[in-house]
């Protein structure tokens, strides 16, 4: 029997320049909330640039957000089930080392504010307009005024350019991953682990779950769950360790 369904976002439910959620999978997120399936998005994407992109249905979902570093349940804003901080100095450390790398650019998420430091205008249009942050500039890391539950890097280069530098400095210390062509998140959260909030806040277990994804983000939640889906255009390695592939996730859902 399943009972909860997760989705990653950029790549999984939108694919290329899709900025918008289609009418076919918001009728199916409302169908299976009817039958009792709680639908749940989760994403490296901020609780209030979700909520907008599901505005129709937001308020009947949770949210993993910040790929599983805060959990937000059902409601208008909904409660926090859970949130994952990183160590404040180790955080502050990690941001001044990818100050140093050229193209890169620090974005550091608070519960549901963004933070952004050494960034250009192009780059704020693009999380406040295109993503939907809520997004800060902030002089210094150290002026962050809350608690940071997740640090990106923002690679004009490409992630793939950068991502072997980052985890040989900082894979002892964070969860290091990539999350897109030129992001890299470190948490010490993952998707995984923000299934497990939701999990233990529905009294739901694992196999009662179908999970969507496409990028190596998502392994942790896709490997714990009763019927995981990667995504016809995920990497080849991805498919592989994954059998039930799909093109759209609406086609999956009509069959729940």
């Amino acid at each position: 029997m399943i009972r909860l369904v997760t989705c990653d976002i950029d790549g999984t439910l939108l694919h290329g320049a899709e900025t918008a959620i289609d009418a076919e999978t918001l009728g199916e997120i409302r169908r299976l909330r009817e039958k009792g399936i709680l639908f749940c998005p989760a994403s490296g994407r901020q609780y209030h640039s979700l909520r907008r992109l599901f505005r129709p249905v937001a308020d009947e979902l949770a949210f993993i957000c910040e790929n599983g570093s805060v959990v937000f349940g059902p409601g208008s804003p909904g409660p926090v089930w859970g949130k994952v901080p990183l160590d404040r100095t180790e955080a502050i450390r990690l941001c001044r080392d990818i100050m140093t790398q050229p193209g890169c650019v620090i974005n550091a998420s608070g519960e549901n504010t963004c933070y952004a430091c050494n960034c250009d205008e192009e780059f704020l249009r693009h999380m406040r307009e295109d993503v939907g942050n809520i997004t800060e500039v902030v002089d210094d890391p150290e002026d962050i005024p809350e608690e940071i539950i997740k640090v990106s890097a923002f690679c004009r280069g490409g992630a793939d350019a950068a991502i072997g530098y980052f985890k040989e400095r900082w894979e002892a210390a964070f969860q290091v991953a990539v999350a897109g062509e030129q992001w890299i998140d470190f948490t010490l959260a993952d998707k995984g682990a923000g299934l497990e909030i939701v999990c233990r806040a529905m009294g739901v277990r694992p196999e009662e779950v179908v999970s969507f994804g496409d990028n190596y983000n998502d392994i942790p939640i896709l490997s714990m769950v009763g019927r995981p889906y990667i995504m016809e255009n995920a990497a080849e390695e991805l498919r592989e360790m994954f059998p039930n592939h799909c093109r759209r996730v609406a086609e999956v859902l009509k069959t729940l």
